[in-house]
């Protein structure tokens, strides 16, 4: 409950800065470096800008991100996932090392590479890069899971009653292995979010206008020593988000599994 306030608030102040911001987030409105005050919730930034408005743009490209990122990722890694979960055992064994080398690579460091070897560091860029990355994550869960499925009796039973490869799929398959994605699917947007936030503190994520919390991040970080909120309330916010998604998949992982749930 406590993770899916959290993951609401920041849904909910993501909604509101698409119609609304206490200022225009790319005017100066204030002095440069002002601490919090009752004009300006989190104070300004070094060019003025209020802070809490570039706060609120950031969750709504943080929710962005991660989602467009998970939704990538789960198109590309269940559909890889349950193919080598009905392959062949040479043609299996081969998906299962490629999985393995491609897992020993970090996320970020691969979305790194696909973003620097497009044509130029942008939002969709950066959505399509982490998407990529996480793809592989996804489908070795996938593949694992669909196995065990397809290793039960009811399988054998479809099969013998004539029902196709692709009904068992849809039918059985994905309705008992999505409990467990959903999970897991969970945990990938919190690590989209990081990702995303490390990009753009490395200038490779989404550009300026863009208020993304990692940019803001590293425009803060030559006044932390001056103007600590500068850094302290766009940091605040990517842990309260990530912090919020690993409990929600917490209880999305006890609430599938009544065997973990917690006695009262």
């Amino acid at each position: 409950m406590l993770g899916g306030f959290v993951v609401g608030l920041h849904v909910l102040l993501g909604l509101v800065s698409l119609f609304w911001t206490p200022y225009d987030p790319t005017g100066m409105v204030g002095g440069r470096l002002e601490a919090p005050s009752l004009l300006h919730w989190a104070g300004t930034d070094r060019l003025g800008r209020d802070l809490m408005t570039q706060i609120m743009i950031g969750s709504r490209i943080a929710l962005v991100v991660g989602a467009g990122a998970v939704a990538i990722g789960a198109l590309i890694g269940v559909t890889i996932g349950v193919i080598s979960a009905f392959a062949t055992r040479t043609l299996d064994d081969v998906f299962a090392a490629t999985f393995d080398i491609l897992i020993a690579f970090p996320t970020l460091l691969v979305a790194m590479l696909i973003v620097a070897s497009s044509d130029g560091a942008s939002l969709w860029t950066a959505i399509l890069a982490i998407g990529i990355a996480s793809s592989a994550i996804i489908a070795r869960l996938t593949r694992i899971l669909a196995k065990r499925v397809l290793a039960m009796d009811y399988i054998t039973a479809s099969r013998v009653s004539g029902t196709s490869w692709l009904a068992i799929v849809f039918i059985h398959v994905l309705p008992n292995i999505w409990p467990t994605l959903i999970v897991n699917l969970a945990l990938q947007f919190g690590l989209a979010v990081i990702a995303e936030a490390s990009l753009s503190y490395l200038g490779l994520g989404a550009p300026p206008p863009n208020s993304s919390w990692g940019r803001l991040l590293q425009e803060a970080q030559g006044t932390v020593y001056t103007a600590p909120f500068g850094a302290v309330a766009p940091g605040i916010a990517l842990v309260s988000l990530v912090i919020g998604l690993n409990l929600l998949a917490d209880g999305l992982r006890d609430f599938g599994d009544p065997t973990r749930r917690r006695r009262r």
